[in-house]
């Protein structure tokens, strides 16, 4: 069995959705929940232009230990070019706000997002925060400073 972490969520009225869903996962062994558009009327994305998509719902994480993370859902990346614009989304422990989803579209055409379409996937991760020590040296490795393919293709 997979751990739980309780995560409280509240729907917020940003928009006047009719209907506000909330993250489920699509399967038994899915890693991230669907996040699900909520809007008040279709929201037309052109190609090469950003837009915030609200999702109504508002999350607060059980410890300064958890993140969520937004990410792209791959469907809709193949199928119509939607990205996130920040790459991932972080939702950090102490925000409370209304989630929203930073999308482009790198595709040829517009895509029309509709209330309660599925825009992306919510995963849940530990964070450490680190205690950074200034040094004149770091330790040697086999690659040291190699870099952007460095260590081949095979």
């Amino acid at each position: 069995m997979k751990d739980l972490i309780k995560v409280k969520i509240k729907k917020v009225k940003s928009s006047g959705a009719k209907e506000i869903l909330i993250p489920r996962y699509a399967t038994p062994g899915a890693a991230g929940a669907d996040l699900y558009a909520c809007l008040d009327q279709d929201l037309v994305i052109e190609p090469g232009e950003r837009k915030a998509v609200p999702t109504g719902i508002a999350i607060e994480l059980p410890d300064n230990n958890v993140v969520a993370l937004v990410f792209a859902r791959s469907g809709l990346s193949s199928q119509k070019g939607l990205a996130l614009s920040n790459g991932v989304g972080v939702i950090d422990s102490d925000y409370r706000g209304e989630i929203k989803v930073l999308m482009v579209n790198l595709g040829q055409e517009k895509v029309v997002i509709q209330n309660g379409d599925r825009i992306a996937q919510l995963l849940f991760m530990n964070v450490y925060q680190a205690l950074f020590t200034e040094v004149e040296e770091l330790s040697a490795t086999f690659r040291g400073e190699g870099g952007f393919g460095s260590t081949g293709k095979q």
